[in-house]
């Protein structure tokens, strides 16, 4: 089985957040994908969290660096129809792009943003929670 996984499931397991052992399970023997901006969103919300002194440089590098081990396809998307699902729905382009993944692979949605959860559903995208 297939999943788009967002950025912030990323994020959760390499920082090790509460969700972490919980997203381990929900995505042992799946393929991650996700669109091939990922890269670029998950290095932006790692110097952010830099930015506000979440994060030391150090680990900013070491976050980085583990995220690589993460095994996942990146995936070209329409970013016009993303456009249109961010334009209809007011969210952002970068949620819109994981929203488009999911729709155009037909794959369940892993994320821990309740707002993106919502307009999945609205758009007929199935979404796994993760318990907490």
């Amino acid at each position: 089985m297939k999943l788009v996984a967002d950025t912030n499931i990323f994020l959760a397991v390499v920082l090790d957040e509460p969700a972490k052992a919980e997203i381990i399970r929900l995505t042992s023997g799946v393929e991650i994908v996700a669109p091939e901006v990922l890269p670029f969103e998950l290095g932006n919300a790692l110097s952010a969290l830099l930015k506000r002194s979440r994060l030391t440089p150090e680990a900013v590098l070491k976050a980085w660096d583990m995220i690589q081990l993460i095994p996942v396809e990146l995936r070209n998307i329409d970013i016009r129809q993303a456009l249109e699902i961010a334009s209809q729905y007011q969210i952002y382009a970068y949620d819109a792009y994981f929203l488009q993944c999911a729709l155009t692979l037909r794959t369940p949605l892993l994320t821990l943003d309740r707002r993106m959860m919502q307009v999945a559903q609205q758009l007929g995208v199935k979404t796994i929670e993760v318990a907490k």
